[in-house]
């Protein structure tokens, strides 16, 4: 986890050192196992700091409530996911090109999320928990702002402020769609999914209508 992304999800103390750095990443880690293993909300923080094999003390040193555990998490795996879509679009070169990542990026999120049920559970928080809510329309905006730059070069003909609001619309409607079909049944999840890749083949850098 970055130093510097700490300020957002409200920690008590921020590491400094490197060794304070790694027990919180590797608190963060058992407190992701167990909430694939019980949910979020039968998470405990004495279980939590029996897990990391630190005093409960250490895990309250950084975190103030476990809330503050999920947005940690939120925002490490939020971080990761920026970072592989920032290198997939690094190489785009053309328009169609441009598309086809933007497509592939579904079918690797929605694999993600169907096998990792910590975060997927954290996920879904976002729809009902406000401080999630705030942190994944932030990490929506990062995802656009890549989305931004990437149009800027390959399609630098296409209005600047149409595709600032587009590639944000489409930045939010991508994490929603994939959290829609990882809850349903796979045939219908698999066409859902489909629908979402025509409507970006179709719509995402097609002009915009005077």
């Amino acid at each position: 986890m970055k130093v510097g992304s700490l300020d957002r999800i409200g920690l008590r103390r921020k590491p400094k050192q490197e060794r304070s750095i790694q027990r919180l990443d590797h608190i963060l880690s058992a407190a992701a196992a167990l909430i694939a293993e019980k949910g979020v909300s039968a998470m405990r923080m004495t279980e939590l700091a029996v897990a990391a094999k630190v005093p409960i003390g250490s895990v309250y040193q950084y975190f103030p409530e476990k809330a503050a555990i999920v947005k940690a998490l939120f925002d490490r795996h939020a971080l990761a996911l920026q970072t592989r879509i920032a290198e997939a679009f690094a190489s785009v070169h053309s328009v169609d090109h441009a598309l086809e990542v933007l497509v592939a990026t579904i079918d690797w999120h929605y694999a993600d999320y169907r096998n990792d049920a910590a975060y997927l559970g954290i996920w879904m928080g976002t729809e009902t928990d406000h401080d999630l809510l705030l942190l994944n329309i932030e990490h929506s905006k990062r995802i656009a702002d890549i989305f931004q730059d990437t149009v800027r070069r390959v399609a630098p003909e296409l209005s600047a402020a149409d595709m600032q609001a587009r590639s944000y619309l489409f930045s939010h409607l991508l994490g929603a769609s994939i959290r829609l079909a990882v809850v349903s049944e796979d045939s219908l999840a698999r066409r859902i999914l489909d629908e979402w890749k025509r409507l970006i083949r179709t719509a995402f850098l097609s002009p915009v209508a005077a």
